[in-house]
């Protein structure tokens, strides 16, 4: 049962992330003053990152043990392409509409990946750590 409450919480995190990123993207191309609303999702969707990332720490999430490795590199890219288009909107060319979008969608879902990928590079330093039998 837990199981699937933390594959529905990725999922539902995931939307929110996206939505939210789309939300804010859209307010900063039509000039809509959203501010105020900025920071309180953020901390929704880094809370609902962190409880992922808690529930797949015991394997009860959505990423199992053996798609940790994936997990963690697609969480790298997503991280490093978030801060990559954060300063940055000459990469669309005459897209410019289109960069806030993309950007804060984004830095949304890094905001998302970013806890659990954190909790479980703990947990891959742990077990990378922990030796199967006792020293002598």
């Amino acid at each position: 049962m837990i199981k699937k409450v933390g594959s529905w919480l990725f999922l539902i995190g995931i939307c929110i992330a996206l939505l939210v990123g789309l939300i804010f993207g859209v307010g900063q191309t039509t000039n809509a003053n959203l501010t105020n609303l900025e920071a309180p999702l953020g901390i929704i969707v880094a809370v609902l990152g962190f409880i992922v990332g808690i529930l797949s720490f015991f394997a009860l999430g959505a990423v199992t043990q053996e798609k940790v490795p994936t997990f963690l590199i697609a969480s790298l890219i997503l991280i490093g392409l978030a801060i990559a288009v954060s300063s940055t909107t000459w990469i669309f060319g005459s897209f410019r509409e289109l960069a806030p979008l993309f950007t804060n969608i984004t830095q949304y879902l890094a905001i998302f990946v970013a806890p659990a990928a954190v909790i479980l590079v703990v947990r891959s330093l742990w077990d990378a750590a922990r030796t199967k039998e006792p020293v002598k």
